[in-house]
């Protein structure tokens, strides 16, 4: 019997924390964004930048990608 995949996989999960002036309502997005399981975290001023993060990191295991000066891991 195959085993079922979670339709909410950890490898997919994502912490958005959004500073507490970002006015959302405005289209104004930054804050911290952080990768479950490895603990990649960048700042993003946009919300292209947060999906920008997003996409390098579950696309990481397909092809090298290069870090940015906004992003830092956990040691």
């Amino acid at each position: 019997m195959a085993t079922k995949q979670p339709s909410l996989p950890a490898q997919r999960a994502f912490v958005v924390q959004l500073h507490a002036e970002a006015q959302i309502e405005q289209d104004e997005f930054r804050g911290r964004v952080e990768h479950v399981v490895s603990y990649q975290a960048a700042h993003f001023e946009s919300l292209e930048e947060l999906i920008a993060f997003m996409v390098r990191v579950l696309t990481a295991g397909t092809h090298d990608t290069a870090t940015t000066g906004t992003e830092d891991k956990k040691a």
